[in-house]
């Protein structure tokens, strides 16, 4: 009955267990919805925000991880859509602490990637390059991909804003490998152009501009097999111009700029703002040249910063106005220098600019007298220091990441190299073993080999043995025949003929006495008779199939009791026709009796043994029992000698069954079915 309760309390379990299941099923279904709406709806950001967090509300009452790492991956960009940077923020730490909590190496690769991209919009870029580092380390060595490649391109602008030109050379010059194992498509060629334009401002603030054109030129042949290629390719023909006028190819710059202000209907269409820094650029090539009128290049600097502010450009608007405070230094126009000074100053302060809050403190500080001006410079130089020890900071910072980064690759490269050697051993001792094996399974096989020649010359032995007393049966056999031909020939015949003539002398006679000797001649041949079947019955038997066979292991048993010191008994049916039975079944009989009895001599102490060899229901029962110390057949490891009766048993076809019990004696029993005889 209390087996009845556990089945049915089982039963219950499994039900309810189900039935959550399925609930799960059914939740995780309802949020993937709630997704596939927020990622590919044309509906607002807010609405898709609403649909987030009702998947949010959903995966938190399931408190399954897995579910909330998914949940949260998408409610930290539909903050993203929403502008909600703080939120943002908090959501992609969250789904980054779950991730690593459960070890999903593709969330805390992208979580660390949200965050990367946060913090180098926000301009901190030591946090940035340690959550994009860490993004970095979940994709595969060998992985190609495009994510991993911009990636390595974010890496390396970091490094490259930190002034550590070579480490962002290098993870920039990765970044084109890993575009190499990608097939190429709109976004992997913006990657490429990307890369080398990177490449190419990095060669530029190095001074090397020649090599700078050559990058900028391979950025904007990627950007040519693009379908939608145009802002990459006016991007780098802009920077191109820079490197050419850095160069002092001030013509060369202005036809590149020119040609690019004359296409100014494409431009707008794609970012208006940029027309303002075209015009910017050609004012600023113009008066480094040394070739310009003073009214045009004010009314190209003024232009430019009126297209900059109408279009929400702040930056462009911020440095054109230091670009025209420069021109009104040139021109000695201090009073102009002062206003916008003031004005790019202020404006430096509210963007975080720090270069260009550099610049407005240095024209100010050429136009101010006094301690006013002193303190303009003083404070260009403190400032000058401060970002020297910011960049410093962070370029120690990220050596720090660079260096543990290493140091755990180094960690791990050694962790595998062990490995590596720990499989080379495990091989090397395995196939050691296996050898070592190999070798003693070919000795084991050799042995068996060389035992069964042992067991084949045996059989050849007593086969020879047999042919041997098979040829003494013969001699014997011919020996008889002569015997009785003698025997007939001199007594049986001699005493027919002499009857045969007293009979014949008979033929004359009558009378009583006459009768009575015919009598006694009849009771001669009666007695005649009785030896013509005595003979005639010893010449029937058949000596080799009976007791030829029997004898010698008669003989064998004998024997080997005498020299073991046992009491025997043997008993042989005459129901056995040995003659029809083979060689081979009568050689195993043979060397059956004489491994049991070895076997009784070493092993079971006995003092008696009993051999039976009859014929039941047409099998042939061979018994072998001693009254010897017995062993248990269950537990007892066979030894050699039962190993061989058994074969020997095997190869005529036949069972063998080992009976014993200890202290009890043994009983050997071999039945050779009669289909074998």
């Amino acid at each position: 009955m209390n087996r009845i309760r556990q089945f049915i309390f089982l039963g219950l379990i499994l039900i309810s267990c189900s039935g959550f299941s399925q609930d799960i099923l059914q939740a995780n279904k309802t949020i993937d919805s709630l997704i596939f709406i927020c990622r590919n709806s044309n509906r607002s950001p807010e609405e898709r925000l609403k649909l987030a967090f009702k998947a949010e509300k959903i995966a938190t009452q399931l408190d399954v991880d897995s579910i909330k790492v998914k949940v949260w991956r998408t409610l930290a960009l539909m903050h993203q859509a929403n502008n909600d940077l703080d939120n943002y923020v908090k959501v992609n730490a969250d789904y980054l602490e779950l991730a690593s909590k459960i070890k999903d190496t593709f969330s805390i690769s992208a979580a660390s990637a949200n965050l990367g991209s946060y913090y180098r919009y926000v301009a901190q870029n030591d946090t940035a390059y340690y959550y994009l580092n860490n993004a970095l380390k979940y994709y595969g060595e060998n992985e190609f991909s495009i994510g991993k490649a911009e990636t390595l391109y974010i890496l390396a602008d970091i490094q490259h804003v930190a002034k550590i030109y070579d480490g962002a050379e290098s993870d920039a010059v990765k970044a084109l490998k890993v575009l190499e194992g990608i097939e190429t498509s709109e976004q992997s060629l913006d990657a490429y152009s990307n890369v080398y334009n990177l490449l190419a401002i990095i060669s530029q603030d190095l001074g090397e501009n020649e090599r700078a054109i050559s990058y900028y030129n391979q950025s904007i042949d990627y950007a040519n097999k693009m379908e939608d290629g145009y802002i990459n390719v006016v991007y780098a023909q802009n920077n191109i111009a820079s490197s050419l006028r850095d160069l002092k190819r001030y013509q060369d710059a202005l036809e590149i700029l020119e040609d690019i202000e004359s296409q100014l209907e494409r431009y707008e269409s794609i970012d208006p703002s940029f027309y303002g820094t075209i015009i910017n650029n050609i004012a600023l090539t113009e008066v480094e040249s040394g070739q310009f009128n003073f009214e045009d290049a004010e009314q190209k600097y003024k232009l430019a910063s009126h297209i900059c502010l109408q279009n929400d450009y702040p930056n462009g608007y911020l440095n054109a106005l230091l670009d025209l405070s420069e021109l009104y230094l040139i021109g000695s126009y201090q009073d102009s220098v002062r206003k916008y000074g003031k004005i790019s100053l202020e404006m430096a302060d509210d963007l975080i600019s720090n270069q260009a809050k550099q610049r407005a403190l240095y024209l100010l500080s050429e136009v101010t007298q006094g301690e006013a001006g002193k303190n303009y410079l003083r404070e260009h130089i403190r400032l000058e220091d401060s970002l020297e020890a910011e960049e410093r900071l962070v370029r120690n910072k990220i050596a720090r990441i660079k260096f543990d980064t290493d140091q755990l690759q180094a960690k791990n490269e050694q962790i595998s190299k062990e490995n590596f050697y720990l499989l080379i051993l495990s091989g090397a001792l395995l196939l050691t073993g296996l050898l070592v094996y190999v070798i003693i399974s070919q000795r084991a096989r050799n042995k068996e080999l060389r035992l069964r020649q042992a067991q084949q010359e045996a059989n050849e032995e007593i086969y020879n043995l047999m042919l041997n007393q098979q040829d003494k049966i013969e001699e014997a056999r011919s020996a008889e025949k002569i015997r009785v031909s003698k025997e007939l020939h001199d007594g049986v015949l001699g005493r027919l003929f002499g009857v045969r003539l007293s009979l014949d002398s008979l033929n004359f006679s009558e009378g009583k006495e006459a009768m009575t000797n015919r009598g006694n001649y009849i009771n001669q041949l009666k007695g005649i008779e009785e030896d013509i079947r005595k003979i005639s019955h010893e010449m029937n038997t058949d000596f080799v199939g009976g007791a030829g066979f029997t004898d010698i292991l008669s003989d064998l048993v004998e024997t080997q009791a005498t020299a073991y010191d046992l009491k025997f008994e043997f008993n042989c049916s005459d129901d056995i026709n040995w003659e029809v039975l083979s060689n081979k079944l009568k050689i195993n009989l043979y060397r059956i009796v004489q491994e049991s009895m070895q076997n009784i001599y070493k092993h079971a102490q006995a003092t008696t043994i009993r051999i039976a060899i009859s014929l039941i229901n047409n099998d042939l029962c061979l018994e072998v029992t001693d009254d010897g110390q017995g062993f248990d057949v269950n537990k007892q490891r066979r030894g050699i000698g039962l190993k061989n009766m058994s074969s020997r048993v095997n190869e005529v076809n036949g069972t063998v069954k080992f009976q014993s019990k200890i202290g009890d004696g043994t009983t050997v029993s071999v039945l050779i079915p009669g289909d074998q005889l």
